[in-house]
């Protein structure tokens, strides 16, 4: 795994509370969502859950400031998550692939996450830039993303928001009635 291929676990995290409500809700929602990572593997406890939690909501916050403009907020709130959340980085081959870099396997694994989506987020934004984290623009959806397209103009989480908006544009400009779901608004 590349390092920023860790900013996924940022985003997995995230996303995990959405419109419908919390699928991070227990102990058996935090395994699942761990299996993201064969560095994350243990045992978690209450604790863990509530810490991961927290995180979800200090990783929201930098793409909420994103959105909001204030790329100052967002790198702040990096920057305070590394320094939390110390990563230990070093190179390692295995599986057939070339040398690369990971992040050591230390600490409890709240931290081990939250190092690994710093990191992530860092490295990621370092080479293309804040503006590419961002938040879902279809309503009800939250979610957040990161835009990896060539002329940054990724503006939907998914296909699936992005066909929802789109059909909710198009019912309003035929002279549909606007629906209360923000769609097409």
């Amino acid at each position: 795994m590349d390092l920023a291929s860790y900013a996924d676990l940022a985003v997995r995290l995230v996303n995990t509370q959405t419109a419908e409500g919390d699928r991070l809700g227990d102990l058996d929602a935090l395994r699942d969502l761990l299996t993201a990572g064969p560095h994350l593997s243990g045992r978690v406890a209450k604790p863990d859950l509530e810490a991961m939690v927290q995180l979800r909501a200090d990783l929201r916050s930098i793409f909420e400031s994103v959105t909001a403009g204030d790329e100052d907020g967002a790198a702040e709130g990096i920057n305070s998550l590394l320094l939390q959340h110390p990563v230990h980085p070093q190179i390692s081959a295995h599986d057939g692939q070339r040398w690369h870099l990971h992040i050591t396997e230390s600490g409890s694994i709240p931290d081990r996450y939250a190092a690994g989506a710093a990191m992530g987020l860092a490295v990621y934004v370092s080479a293309e830039g804040l503006d590419r984290l961002a938040i879902c623009h279809a309503k009800p959806c939250r979610n957040v993303f990161i835009d990896t397209s060539s002329n940054r103009s990724r503006r939907y989480c998914s296909d699936q928001c992005a066909g929802r908006a789109e059909a909710g544009v198009r019912a309003v400009s035929q002279g549909g009635p606007s629906r209360s779901d923000g769609f097409g608004q």
